[in-house]
C-alpha cells in the first residue's frame, strides 16, 4: 500500500478536497484516495473514521495525520521539497502564503452563494452584494499576484504553488457560473484548466452519479 493516503469527498462539490488533493497529485507520488459521499446518513461517521474534525481532506502520511486543506499543502511542502510548493523568493513566498491563508479563512459569501460544482453551468447564478465583493478581491489577488511574480510561468507565482491549489475552487467556480475575468485574469484560469490535475478532477467529477440538491440546482438556493 502507499504510504500516503488521501481522504475526499465528491469530486463535483468538495472545494477543500480538491485543495489538498491538488497539491498530493503536483508531488506526483503514489497514494491512495478514499472517496466518501456527501449528503448521506452515514457521511459524518465514514469521514470520522479518517478525520477527527469529521471534515475532508485527511491525509494520512505513514504515521502522521493531517485534516485540514492548509495543513496537508504545508506537510507535502515540508515533506517533498522538490516539489517546490512555495515559491523560491522569499518575497513571494510570503505573498503566496498570505493569499492562501486569505482564502482559507475568507470568501464566506462567494462560498455560500456560488457552491463548487465542476460539471454544471449555471451563468449569471449567484451575484449578490457579498459575493461579488469577494469575487472582485479574488480578481485584484490574481492579477496582482501574475504582474508582481507571474513571469516564471502561466501560474500565481509562475510555477505552480499551494496557492494555485488554494485558488483552483474558484478556478472551476468562475467558469460554472461564467464570472467576467480581464486579459490576465482570464489566461490563469485558462492555465489552471489545462493543469493535468484539474483536468483528472474534472473527469472524474463528470462520472459521479451522486448529486446533492441545495449544490446541483440554484433555483433550491433561492
Amino acid at each position: 500500500m502507499p504510504p500516503l493516503t488521501i481522504v475526499i469527498a465528491n469530486k463535483n462539490y468538495s472545494s477543500w478536497s480538491l485543495r489538498g488533493w491538488l497539491a498530493l497529485e503536483h508531488v506526483g507520488v503514489a497514494y491512495r484516495e478514499v472517496l466518501i459521499r456527501l449528503d448521506r446518513p452515514d457521511t459524518s461517521a465514514l469521514i470520522a473514521e479518517h478525520s477527527p474534525s469529521k471534515r475532508v481532506p485527511a491525509l494520512r502520511h505513514d504515521d502522521v495525520l493531517v485534516w485540514d486543506s492548509l495543513a496537508i499543502c504545508e506537510h507535502l511542502a515540508e515533506s517533498f521539497p522538490d516539489a517546490h510548493l512555495w515559491p523560491d523568493d522569499r518575497a513571494a513566498r510570503g505573498c503566496a502564503r498570505a493569499v492562501s491563508a486569505e482564502m482559507h479563512s475568507g470568501f464566506a459569501a462567494l462560498r455560500a452563494d456560488m457552491p463548487m460544482n465542476v460539471r454544471s453551468r449555471f451563468p449569471g447564478y449567484g451575484r449578490t452584494p457579498a459575493s461579488l465583493r469577494d469575487i472582485e478581491r479574488v480578481r485584484a489577488l490574481w492579477s496582482d499576484c501574475r504582474t508582481r511574480f507571474g513571469q516564471g510561468g502561466p501560474y500565481l507565482f509562475g510555477r505552480f504553488s499551494v496557492a494555485d491549489a488554494m485558488y483552483a475552487p474558484v478556478v472551476f467556480r468562475f467558469r460554472t457560473y461564467d464570472v467576467s475575468l480581464d486579459a490576465t485574469q482570464r489566461a490563469y484560469l485558462d492555465a489552471m484548466l489545462a493543469h493535468p490535475g484539474m483536468q483528472k478532477w474534472a473527469r472524474a467529477s463528470e462520472t459521479e452519479e451522486w448529486k446533492v440538491e441545495y449544490d446541483e440546482y440554484p433555483d433550491v438556493r433561492a
